[in-house]
């Protein structure tokens, strides 16, 4: 069953990409070990970008309410870091762990370790699961296949409202990421949407598909590719798996002189803020929390540590954003 959690848009000041303290708390809640302490493990798999930052800085400022101390480990996409920082976790007898693992071949594996330590865990983002798909832990995430529709229906409003499903030089770029179960239903609901009210466009040769690493870096080389090898399309709507990748085709379109007719949909907002303050062809975002996602996966924690029943999927859903209403619908999150 599913739960969907509310925004959480309360502004936090807490550093990362360190080991954190614990707040000042007269008392810890959520023990375990029963040694007074309180130590939680947050282990993302792209510690460094945007998303994850703020994700863990939540999680950081929700572990701290509770009197603990939260370590925040950026395994930078490496598996074998990965099981690293899990056997560092339990080493250090830590009460439990949130992870976005950067290898979901591992789920397995990393339930194992985590069940013979006798230590909690929760997936965030990227589930863990078995190769049928089944959750192995609690996940804690978006509502990946209703957000991708959102993002289709953004697209193919904008079309009819520009009339532009018969003008051949107008192409569609949808950029995927099919090795992360957490991406797949998002394109898989925007490609709903696109065969249900644009078909014409994909018969006719206009739908372009390339998948990437989820990096900007990525989404820039991948996308220019396609822009290159298709000089016939001057016009491109890009929409995509993640925001990184979409602001690497929101570049590309820059430097091939194209961006000023193309318009590019996002994927979270957490970067299209900037990029509607600049005022490029990044036009539209679904605005989901990670702000939420990270104070939501400590506490499903917080409740298997005590014992208690949890859902096993908890979902997050979004709101579309433009440069008109982005302030509006972020709160603090669009500072």
């Amino acid at each position: 069953m599913k739960k969907t959690l509310a925004f959480l848009l309360t502004g936090i000041m807490v550093s990362s990409m360190a080991i954190c303290g614990s707040a000042e708390e007269s008392e810890v809640l959520h023990d375990t070990n029963g040694d007074g302490k309180l130590v939680i493990y947050g282990i993302y798999k792209s510690g460094d970008q945007t998303w994850f930052l703020n994700e863990g800085e939540s999680a950081q400022a929700t572990v701290e309410a509770a009197g603990g101390e939260f370590y925040y480990i950026d395994v930078q996409t490496d598996g074998q870091k990965e099981l690293d920082a899990i056997n560092t976790a339990i080493a250090n007898n830590a009460d439990g762990i949130v992870t976005c693992t950067p290898d979901q071949t591992m789920s397995q594996n990393i339930v194992d370790l985590c069940d013979e330590a006798g230590i909690p865990v929760v997936a965030c983002d990227d589930a863990l699961e078995d190769t049928d798909g089944n959750k192995l832990a609690p996940w804690v995430g978006i509502s990946g296949y209703s957000i991708g529709e959102s993002v289709g229906e953004w697209v193919c409003d904008y079309i009819e409202e520009n009339d532009l499903a018969g003008d051949e030089t107008v192409g569609l770029l949808m950029m995927t990421m099919d090795t992360v179960s957490s991406c797949v239903p998002r394109t898989e609901g925007e490609k709903a949407v696109l065969d249900e009210r644009v078909p014409e466009i994909e018969e006719a040769g206009r739908l372009f598909t390339v998948d990437y690493d989820g990096t900007t870096e990525e989404g820039n080389t991948a996308s220019a590719a396609i822009f290159t090898a298709n000089p016939q399309i001057t016009k491109w709507i890009v929409f995509g798996a993640n925001e990184e990748g979409v602001v690497g085709a929101v570049r590309a379109l820059e430097t091939a002189g194209l961006d000023a007719d193309s318009v590019c949909v996002g994927m979270g907002a957490y970067l299209a803020k900037d990029e509607y303050k600049k005022d490029t062809c990044m036009v539209a975002a679904p605005y989901f929390s990670d702000v939420a996602i990270g104070e939501g996966s400590v506490q499903v924690l917080f409740d298997l540590i005590d014992g208690l029943d949890v859902e096993m999927e908890t979902a997050v859903d979004a709101v579309m954003t433009t440069p008109e209403n982005y302030e509006e619908v972020m709160g603090d999150a669009a500072e």
